[in-house]
């Protein structure tokens, strides 16, 4: 039997190595946190700091340091919610669509590269999976909240 965690961890740890700096544009080396929360702001429709920070599953005192880092770089804009003063929406501003755009062509070139080394058979495979994967996590109320022990 395989050893399922290990090879989650593998590929995890694999793509952690991006995180280091994961990609660099427009001048700014960007994190893979703070590419992430571009790539949410980019792809929410006008969302508050707390629909983001949960769409990440992030503590929202770090993830507001993250954000704090994104407008000091001038890559994203916070907004109070003519609707509730109290919430704060996140947009990207030019410079941030610019690096996010590019942030995504990057990761595409490197996804292209990993499955490069596939057969078409073999791909559809991976992303058929994959998406298996992200189905059943999503439906799972577990997702390590089990007291050990």
């Amino acid at each position: 039997m395989e050893n399922v965690r290990e090879l989650i961890q593998i590929m995890t740890r694999r793509f952690g190595f991006l995180n280091k700096s994961c990609c660099s544009a427009g001048g700014c080396d960007i994190s893979l946190i703070q590419s992430h929360i571009l790539y949410e702001i980019d792809h929410q429709h006008k969302p508050s700091i707390q629909q983001v920070a949960e769409a990440l599953g992030t503590d929202i005192t770090t993830f507001s340091r993250q954000v704090q880092s994104l407008i000091k770089m001038k890559l994203v804009k916070k907004t109070p919610d003519p609707d509730d003063r109290r919430v704060n929406i996140l947009s990207l501003t030019t410079e941030g669509k610019y690096v996010a755009a590019s942030i995504d062509q990057q990761m595409n070139a490197y996804l292209s590269e990993i499955f490069s080394h596939m057969n078409d058979s073999e791909k559809d495979t991976v992303i058929r999976s994959i998406k298996l994967l992200n189905a059943a996590m999503e439906k799972s109320g577990q997702c390590c909240t089990t007291p050990l022990g």
